[in-house]
């Protein structure tokens, strides 16, 4: 069973899809939302959560004062379970609160390829099978549509090597946590003339 752990929508059963995904474990989700709350990086952010699955690293984060959530998840059974779950959220939000949560079905590649939005906070979470080569395009095609202090947070198999992170990000950390690593990044900052 997945829940939201903390925020106003702490406890909140999310629904998960029955085959296909691999929900981050309450012991990452905690360790991960732990770093950020550290550091205040949720409140008022724009969240986008790359290979959504049901939503539950993005929604984590408007439980926890994101502004506006962006689930995106190409599998149309959990496209839908990510509505579903993003619609309890906001049912749970204090009354008058300025949450936005939006739900693309589609690809992640044609959603960082058409989407004029930029980001605060990005959770990628991809199947594990997922080529290294894709996860590069990716963070590639992310890079321009990040805030100057915006954070990348990847979830991949220990097993899985150091992602590509091109020219425009740089690793700022990295935390083991059994079979799954969590790399944190940053946009590269401009050299001062």
């Amino acid at each position: 069973m997945t829940r939201i752990i903390s925020g106003f929508a702490g406890s909140l059963t999310l629904s998960v899809p029955k085959s296909g995904t691999r929900p981050t474990s309450d012991r990452v989700r905690e360790a991960i939302f732990s770093a950020l709350d550290a550091r205040d990086a949720l409140a008022g952010t724009r969240v986008v959560d790359l290979y959504a699955g049901s939503g539950a690293l993005g929604l984590e984060a408007a439980s926890r004062g994101a502004r506006s959530v962006t689930l995106v998840e190409n599998g149309f059974g959990a496209a839908q379970l990510c509505r579903k779950n993003g619609d309890a959220v906001k049912r749970a939000a204090p009354k008058g609160a300025d949450l936005t949560i939006k739900v693309a079905a589609q690809a992640v590649q044609s959603f960082l390829a058409a989407t004029p939005d930029g980001f605060d906070v990005v959770f990628i979470d991809p199947p594990y099978d997922l080529g290294e080569t894709e996860l590069t395009h990716n963070l590639a095609a992310l890079a321009p549509l990040l805030s100057e202090d915006a954070l990348v947070i990847v979830e991949r198999s220990s097993r899985s090597p150091e992602p590509g992170w091109g020219p425009a990000l740089e690793l700022e950390r990295r935390k083991d946590y059994g079979d799954t690593t969590v790399w944190y990044a940053r946009p590269v900052e401009p050299a001062r003339s």
